[in-house]
């Protein structure tokens, strides 16, 4: 028997005035994209852009479904759009954020499991590592060098065989 160990690092902004101007910028998109929003049930509208490899900038925001959990995380809305609209393109940076209608929104926002195993899939279908940059409307920012690095032991291709 052996112990193992899984750790990673990421960088913790005190705020987004902090992060270097395309990060913030591609933040304030993510931002926008809480407009687009429809989550008139749990009022908690997040929003994600991403910086692909060809220079494009695409977005995502959550969309929910009075039938519970037929909703979409606005991380795999953006994933599906970019893998539709450019397949096989790279995304560099994603940056997401939210907007918490019902309370402060200062805390950086983290994707939930679905949409770690989904990040982690697209970056074996691109062999790119995508960089994350999470935050909420104040407060500090965490950039991530490797989505996947949040999802430790994460199940894969390689595991079906």
């Amino acid at each position: 028997m052996q112990d193992q160990s899984f750790q990673f690092t990421y960088s913790v902004y005190d705020s987004a005035e902090e992060l270097p101007l395309p990060d913030s910028a591609l933040l304030a998109v993510a931002s926008k994209a809480t407009r687009q929003a429809y989550a008139p049930y749990s009022k908690f509208r997040v929003g994600a852009a991403a910086l692909l490899a060809g220079g494009q900038i695409v977005t995502g925001s959550n969309q929910e479904n009075a039938s519970f959990p037929a909703g979409v995380c606005a991380e795999r809305v953006l994933l599906s759009t970019v893998a539709s609209l450019y397949p096989g393109e790279s995304i560099l940076t994603m940056a997401i954020t939210y907007h918490n209608e019902q309370g402060p929104a200062a805390n950086p926002i983290s994707p939930c499991g679905i949409c770690r195993q989904s990040l982690a899939e697209y970056q074996t279908r691109t062999g790119h590592p995508i960089r994350l940059i999470l935050g909420g409307e104040s407060g500090p920012v965490w950039v991530i060098p490797d989505a996947a690095a949040m999802l430790p032991l994460a199940f894969g291709k390689d595991d079906l065989h």
